[in-house]
């Protein structure tokens, strides 16, 4: 076999493929051995027929068809190894010439992936948000845990903001009720944005037994996004009684006997998450950085599958949950589709560039994922899916993505080492260092490679194995 390689871009090339006639033996033999097991001939035993009596029956030219598709795969793979191409996706392929006895001649375009350059990395600079715990953060943490410990107790006067109300609710669109738009006994904090547009001001000034009707656009259900007529009754006025703020709350909320131990357990929580939220902001900025320096082609095919991925994803997984369309979703959003399509398209190129260039790190850098690190990884993902272990590491075996999983992992290694050689400041002007954080640094490299560089169609397109 011979073959020859034609640049097309700087992302796809066309194989010229030349095959003598004796290299498909195997294959006119496989294709010979098929048909037998699929027709019959009076007079020979099924699996038996001759080969020139298939071929005078049905035509050499059905054996030959069956003998291309069954060689083809092998060797377009044998081409794209002996070029040592690193392919992505499928290939289009063109039989230019079949002559029986002689030769076969093909033609495959395929996307492969762009030779990358990877610059200095260790000039890049970039400044974060300074991690500051003010006193004020401190009481309003404080105060969100007073609010988890308050007590309620019926009152019997008006209801005003903060109260709990129990009430019952009624939906109607057109004039009907609906299946789904009828609830009792619902507990309801006025003030808390937690139920229909409205209701806050419906309910403000009822006592129990009272009710009161409005009009709502619903969030979910068999009518989300569809103006209802909304029917309030109140059942119930309870109060909210904050707890004191003083060392017996402290022992009720918490493992500390003083208020002043608490305030400190929040002021060292805090800190923790702002210098999680920091770690995590320097790896994005960074990214971002690491990007504008690398000129990163991007394969026309593939760009196009990761956009249609993205909005297949959104449309029918993420919107669907929350009862919503896309020209829904676009008008809560206040975009038009155009802008819609440029944010998408945008995102898709960044997803793209970034696996490029962190994969080309990986090599580069010759970054290997141990066992336990994969483990670390999946047991993060499984918690963030709301899958067990066991659960999501049978579903990634089911699915053939462990490879998926290793690549993410080894990406948020090679963004950590880009990471560490870089300068970063705060807003203050203070170098932080990120190497003094705790392991809590490969976390967040992973997942801001994950989410910022999230490529579906791109992995998918390197996961499948070539066919022609």
């Amino acid at each position: 076999m011979k073959s020859a390689v034609e640049t097309l871009n700087p992302t796809r090339v066309r194989l010229t493929v030349e095959v003598p006639f004796e290299e498909l033996k195997d294959s006119l033999d496989a294709a010979y051995k098929k048909i037998n097991q699929q027709v019959t001939v009076k007079g020979f035993r099924k699996g038996k027929i001759p080969a020139r009596v298939i071929d005078q029956r049905f035509g050499r030219g059905a054996v030959l068809e069956e003998a291309v598709n069954d060689a083809l795969p092998k060797l377009y793979t044998e081409a794209v190894n002996e070029a040592e191409l690193n392919v992505l996706g499928q290939p289009e392929v063109d039989i230019t010439e079949l002559k029986d006895g002689e030769t076969l001649n093909f033609t495959a375009e395929v996307d492969i992936r762009p030779t990358i350059e990877i610059p200095d990395f260790s000039g890049i600079e970039v400044e974060v948000d300074a991690v500051e715990v003010t006193d004020e953060d401190i009481d309003k943490a404080v105060e969100q845990l007073r609010e988890r410990f308050a007590s309620t107790s019926p009152v019997e006067r008006a209801a005003e903001d903060g109260d709990v109300v129990t009430i019952d609710l009624q939906a109607k669109v057109d004039g009907e009720v609906l299946e789904d738009g009828v609830a009792e006994g619902v507990s309801y904090t006025i003030g808390s944005g937690e139920l229909l547009d409205g209701i806050d001001d419906a309910v403000k000034g009822l006592e129990a037994g009272a009710e009161a009707t409005f009009t709502s656009e619903l969030k979910g259900g068999s009518a989300a996004g569809k103006e209802a007529e909304v029917t309030v009754k109140v059942t119930q006025v309870a109060a909210r009684e904050l707890p004191e703020l003083d060392d017996e709350f402290a022992q009720l909320a918490s493992e500390f006997d003083t208020l002043e131990e608490l305030r400190a357990d929040s002021r060292k929580r805090l800190e923790n998450m702002k210098q999680y939220d920091q770690a995590t902001q320097a790896q994005e900025r960074v990214l971002e950085k690491l990007l504008e320096l690398v000129e990163v082609p991007v394969p026309e095919k593939l760009l196009e599958d990761e956009i249609n991925t993205r909005k297949h994803n959104l449309e029918h997984h993420q919107l669907g949950q929350m009862g919503l369309d896309l020209e829904k979703y676009l008008e809560i959003q206040g975009k038009t589709v155009e802008e819609f399509d440029a944010e998408t398209k945008e995102a898709a190129v960044k997803g793209i560039k970034t696996q490029f260039v962190l994969d080309e790190l990986v090599a580069k850098e010759k970054l290997n994922v141990n066992q336990e690190e994969l483990t670390e990884h999946l047991m993060r993902r499984a918690a963030s899916s709301g899958m067990s272990p066991d659960q999501f590491a049978q579903a990634v075996v089911q699915n053939n993505q462990v490879q998926l999983l290793v690549g993410e992992v080894a990406r948020g290694k090679a963004l950590a080492l880009v990471v560490e050689a870089s300068t970063v400041k705060d807003t203050n002007g203070e170098l932080v260092d990120l190497d003094d954080e705790d392991e809590d640094e490969d976390e967040t490299a992973e997942a801001s490679a994950e989410t910022t560089e999230e490529a579906p169609a791109a992995a998918e397109a390197e996961e499948k194995a070539p066919e022609a």
